[in-house]
């Protein structure tokens, strides 16, 4: 979850301590916010970036304190392409103009996102080079800050998935048009990737199964492409769904975005994760036990609450690991509790 509360990329108490606070509160694996590859790539000049050798140690720091606490760690490399030079969400969603700290945005045609967003510039070869060539470099950056793995994000209308989308993709060359053509971005990029990242330690994308609106990207064409991610040596697909375009009628429910990564799962023959309003213990457990994905996301549920997945296990009667700072706050027939002796008069 974007957190639009960095200056310059880098990455500042405020992340160590929110991301520190879910591992300590018992996830199995934190994933850092969208991190821009470029600059420009930035949804809001506040995100997170991985652009420059710099922010290499910040993202250490974070990444050594979430696994002392035996939490894997995880970072999403980003691209906003015409949703990026906006102002943070909290603060109005507004354009960020050059003379204000923002830039020109790209993307694959000069379509913007809608009237209040920015007019892109269409990326030509040079730039669309350039893009492979700095995710391929952040994936290094990656590996020296210590991630266990990275994600490619191409989802919620950013860049990759704004070639993916006929909506925002009107090109007339090799990367416009056929299904072959709308996908070759996303697929040179996790190539890139795939390279520069350690071959043993795992590569996940985001997609986006449909963009909810007539002419846009569909769930069979997310099949599709998942078949050709497999092969690309993509270990896990993470899936969403919408953020094309701002018209969309999304059916938002609980769960309501399992049943695609459960047909992704089936069809394509690839690990999935499901993400989008899971918020009950039950009904995550259930995701997994009942084979609809590999893994669960959890997100907003874990900002209203750091220590969901301890509460999570003990509602299932599983084994929760509790900080050890913390076991005089686990319920009183917790077995994390049980384990220790409880100081007196502590």
């Amino acid at each position: 979850m974007c957190q639009y509360s960095s200056e310059d990329g880098f990455v500042n108490d405020w992340h160590l301590v929110h991301l520190g606070a879910r591992a300590q509160g018992g996830a199995g694996a934190v994933i850092f916010e969208a991190s821009a590859v470029v600059p420009e790539g930035r949804i809001t000049p506040a995100d997170l970036g991985i652009w420059k050798d710099e922010h290499i140690d910040g993202l250490a720091r974070v990444v050594s304190f979430l696994h002392s606490q035996g939490v894997r760690a995880g970072i999403q490399l980003a691209h906003a392409g015409r949703k990026a030079s906006m102002s943070p969400p909290f603060v109005r969603e507004q354009l960020v103009p050059p003379s204000e700290g923002g830039w020109q945005t790209v993307a694959p045609s000069a379509v913007p996102f809608s009237p209040d967003y920015s007019q892109p510039l269409a990326l030509d070869q040079n730039g669309i080079d350039a893009v492979i060539a700095a995710f391929a470099a952040a994936a290094r950056r990656a590996e020296q800050a210590g991630f266990d793995f990275v994600e490619i994000h191409g989802a919620h209308g950013y860049l990759l998935h704004q070639f993916l989308s006929p909506l925002a993709n009107e090109r007339k060359d090799a990367y416009g048009g056929s299904f072959e053509n709308r996908t070759r971005l996303i697929l040179q990029v996790t190539d890139a990737v795939r390279a520069a990242w350690p071959a043993h330690l795992p590569l996940f994308v985001r997609l986006s199964a449909t963009d909810w609106a007539e002419g846009g990207w569909t769930a069979d064409e997310t099949v599709m492409l998942a078949r050709l991610l497999r092969a690309c040596g993509v270990d896990l697909l993470d899936i969403s769904t919408g953020g094309m375009v701002p018209h969309a009628k999304i059916p938002v429910g609980p769960g309501f975005q399992v049943p695609f990564a459960e047909r992704v799962r089936a069809e394509a023959g690839v690990a999935t994760a499901a993400v989008g309003l899971i918020t009950d213990a039950a009904q995550a457990n259930a995701i997994v036990s009942e084979g609809k994905a590999d893994l669960v996301l959890v997100a907003r549920a874990a900002l209203e609450d750091a220590y969901w997945p301890l509460i999570a296990a003990e509602e299932l009667g599983e084994a929760a690991s509790w900080p050890k700072q913390y076991l005089r706050a686990a319920p009183r027939n917790s077995t994390a509790r049980e384990a220790v002796e409880r100081p007196k008069g502590a």
